[in-house]
């Protein structure tokens, strides 16, 4: 089942007749398979890893598939696709990448919902393209094109981040946080009560969801012993965690997961601020394997220690689990739970 975005693209799939056409921030469907039967080839750069695993199966000597913040080549398409991301701030750095791949008077495609921010397209586009054209409006989503029609910046992801000095009460640590990431600019509510509430930790601790790196460059400042592996599902996380560990001289292990499915190991501590923003039916889902796949995969006297808004559904989970619910703290928005296996 394609997305909206996704169908409208589809249904104006001749603007890539004969193509080689790179899609970039694609969604949870098979619109990249999709295109091959208008385009001549179709690379595909999923920043969500949800999305890449999607895909992958489909991978082809026509449909090339990769994960992360850019591409790992610097081939030049005919077209490229952009979906307008959620979070508005990626916007221009997806503009700029799409421009690094595009060859000369390439064409620029971007679709997006019209409550997204879509709307204001023609006024966000860098001055290296041309006036952007309404092509097509349905299903709720709007489809512009342009065209590439002056050398865009080269990219540094360095250009693209938000650096700052937090105080926590492990110690001041350096964030940076690139475009589109969770709490670009400051420390979220429920971060600032976990860092408040931390225990002590041993071992091999897996942050999930690590977003920037805030939880894991606080504990490391605390406890320099500790081995972390560092998991999310968004590439501009990944790559914020990576700058801000390294930033403040510390290492772990970063690498994307579904859940918990590409860890290899069994923890002795597991926190996190889950980052479940699906609506409620699939947050209970996703909470509900969370707290399931974190029971199977810490060691025995392993800590089990997150941060979650205190009206998703966590206790009962936690109950069945861990036979037990501990909350180690609490304000008017968020508790701390906190069990041992």
């Amino acid at each position: 089942m394609l997305t909206n975005a996704s169908q409208v693209l589809l249904r104006n799939s001749d603007l890539v007749k004969d193509q080689s056409v790179l899609v970039l921030n694609y969604e949870s469907d098979h619109l990249p398979k999709a295109l091959l039967d208008t385009a001549s080839n179709v690379c595909g750069l999923a920043l969500d890893y949800h999305h890449h695993l999607m895909m992958q199966p489909y991978a082809c000597a026509d449909l090339t598939l990769y994960f992360g913040h850019q591409l790992p080549t610097d081939e030049c398409f005919d077209s490229v696709i952009v979906y307008f991301p959620k979070a508005k701030a990626l916007a221009p750095y997806l503009f700029n990448l799409a421009a690094k791949h595009l060859k000369p008077q390439g064409q620029l495609i971007v679709v997006g919902e019209n409550k997204g921010g879509i709307k204001s397209l023609p006024k966000q586009l860098p001055g290296y393209f041309d006036k952007a054209f309404k092509v097509d409006n349905a299903r709720h989503c709007i489809v512009f094109t342009s065209e590439l029609n002056a050398p865009a910046p080269i990219l540094k992801l360095t250009d693209w981040i938000n650096r700052y000095q937090l105080d926590t009460p492990q110690g001041q640590v350096t964030i940076c946080n690139l475009v589109g990431v969770f709490s670009e600019k400051k420390l979220d509510e429920g971060t600032e009560l976990l860092l408040a509430n931390l225990p002590k930790m041993r071992g091999n601790v897996l942050d999930f969801g690590c977003g920037a790196g805030v939880i894991t460059a606080a504990l490391l400042k605390a406890q320099p012993e500790l081995k972390f592996d560092c998991v999310d599902i968004n590439a501009m996380a990944l790559a914020s965690c990576e700058l801000t560990l390294e930033a403040n001289g510390f290492k772990a292990n970063i690498f994307a997961s579904d859940g918990l499915a590409q860890t290899s190991q069994r923890y002795d501590g597991i926190i996190s601020n889950p980052p479940f923003h699906d609506g409620l039916a699939s947050t209970t889902n996703i909470a509900t394997n969370f707290v399931k796949d974190s029971a199977a995969n810490l060691k025995s006297g392993g800590i089990f220690h997150i941060v979650a808004n205190r009206h998703l559904p966590y206790s009962d989970t936690i109950a069945d689990n861990f036979g037990s619910v501990t909350v180690a703290a609490e304000n008017n928005k968020y508790k701390i739970y906190s069990n041992v296996k």
